[in-house]
């Protein structure tokens, strides 16, 4: 494995625990793919400092069971905004 992707996993990690970041925030904040950062967490991480794997193991774990109650609180403000935009205009 190439140094810059072993040390990019290991920076991935130590976000992803100091800031109990999403997997999606964690890609947006390194400029790579959703894809990348999950393998560079379960796969690539685990083999070079697995202490550090699975404490973002956990947070990523966390965050995927609560993933579907962030959606639906995004979608009700989504709709909120929307209805208030059109009492507006009433």
């Amino acid at each position: 494995m190439k140094d810059y992707i072993e040390e990019r996993a290991i920076e991935i990690g130590k976000y992803i625990v100091h800031y109990h970041s999403t997997v999606r925030q964690t890609a947006k904040q390194f400029g790579v793919s959703k894809s990348t950062v999950h393998k560079d967490v379960t796969q690539r991480l685990e083999k070079i400092n697995p202490s550090l794997a699975k404490e973002a193991r956990v947070i990523l774990d966390i965050n995927k069971s609560e993933r579907h109650i962030r959606g639906g609180m995004a979608t009700k403000e989504k709709y909120k905004h929307l209805m208030d935009a059109a009492v507006k205009h009433c």
